[in-house]
């Protein structure tokens, strides 16, 4: 499979993208645009979390989050799985395959105890909320 994908790339680079030039300058305007706009405020990691109270599969999420107004990850769908990624490896969610195709996820321990300062905006630890902000966001 990956031999193919590598002919594929080969035959892209000689006629599909041959004239196509890719700048470092193209590269940070790109990794600056990224950080900029897809970084999640406390207000939608608030909204993931409650959401997950119940187990959720990121599609289900996803709805329900449009529905909320949230249009963070319109254009970008993926980030939101970074976000769950994050989340889930800090303790906050876990997930689980339900079938073979469909993973869910839901609230831990950890991330009620969260949502709940949250909630009532008192002695969140804003230190360890910031570093969660930062390590949610694309590197």
């Amino acid at each position: 499979m990956e031999e193919r994908l590598n002919k594929l790339r080969q035959a892209m680079k000689r006629t599909t993208f041959e004239q196509l030039t890719f700048t470092d300058q193209h590269m940070a305007k790109i990794k600056q645009r990224i950080h900029q706009d897809e970084k999640p405020s406390e207000a939608i990691i608030q909204a993931v979390l409650q959401l997950l109270v119940q187990q959720k599969s990121g599609f289900e999420l996803m709805q329900q989050l449009r529905s909320r107004g949230v249009k963070t990850f319109e254009e970008n769908e993926g980030f939101l799985y970074i976000v769950l990624h994050r989340l889930e490896t800090r303790g906050y969610i876990h997930s689980f395959w339900q079938d073979e195709t469909t993973k869910h996820y839901v609230l831990d321990h950890k991330g009620k105890k969260l949502l709940v300062q949250l909630e009532k905006n008192r002695n969140v630890d804003r230190e360890s909320l910031s570093y969660l902000l930062t390590e949610v966001s694309f590197p």
